[in-house]
């Protein structure tokens, strides 16, 4: 769930993705292949992933949602800065209301509540729907939450790198989803191999169930630009790890 959507559990990270007629078609593919969530921001490949979404999914298509982020550099967490930011993925996106929207980082130079009150404006406005927030402690969160409700977070974890267990656990208790960057990363060095064999699985299915059962709150985003790995990546929806297995992976 993202606040009151309900979608799909893996969606699709587009960090890579250039504006070419390929992409554009592999985008509206991943949607038909089942996708519920297609992630990017503002400063991916210079806004060509915005625009390759923008162009791909317009009209947009029902039970889909789109996320974008903004406020990446220091400095771009400003209300100036950020609500050209806004206004700019919105063009991109061909869209009038942005269904998911994340400060990218707290802006050391910009009070959290000041970036976060001109995120707020635009939802007031109905040209935002959900707010979200990434790399964020639950300090930062907990005063997120007292300028503008929070529906998602996005931090970087996977089975290595863990610094966030206590955001997860966290959101888990406040209905807010916790959507974790990266996550098919540090597959080396544990027993993700053997588990996979066992399964007639990849390694990458397996690191995905594991996020999916380490909580109900996760909604993992694998980057690909490839059909045959996006629908491999929707397969781990399928892949049940016995507690052993688990405890293993932990």
């Amino acid at each position: 769930m993202i606040g009151d959507t309900e979608i799909g559990r893996i969606g699709l990270g587009t960090n890579r993705l250039r504006k070419t007629p390929e992409n554009v078609a592999f985008v509206a593919q991943a949607v038909t292949a089942g996708i519920g969530m297609v992630d990017t921001a503002h400063s991916y490949t210079g806004g060509e992933s915005e625009a390759t979404i923008g162009e791909a999914l317009s009209p947009r298509p029902g039970g889909l949602l789109v996320a974008t982020k903004g406020g990446y550099a220091p400095g771009t967490g400003s209300p100036k800065a950020l609500s050209a930011q806004i206004e700019e993925s919105l063009r991109r996106l061909r869209t009038d209301t942005i269904d998911l929207y994340y400060l990218h980082r707290v802006d050391p130079e910009t009070p959290l509540e000041e970036s976060l009150g001109t995120i707020a404006a635009y939802r007031d406005r109905g040209q935002i729907r959900h707010v979200g927030l990434s790399e964020v402690g639950i300090e930062q969160l907990e005063r997120g939450r007292q300028v503008v409700p929070i529906a998602a977070v996005q931090n970087r974890y996977n089975l290595a790198e863990r610094t966030h267990e206590e955001v997860v656990d966290h959101c888990a208790e406040q209905g807010i989803a916790f959507v974790p960057f990266f996550p098919l990363h540090g597959l080396d060095g544990l027993p993700v191999a053997e588990i996979a064999a066992r399964h007639g699985a990849t390694p990458q299915q397996v690191a995905l169930a594991w996020l999916l059962a380490r909580s109900p709150a996760m909604l993992p985003i694998p980057g690909t630009l490839s059909l045959e790995h996006l629908e491999q990546n929707l397969a781990a929806l399928e892949l049940q790890l016995s507690e052993d297995e688990l405890d293993a992976l932990r």
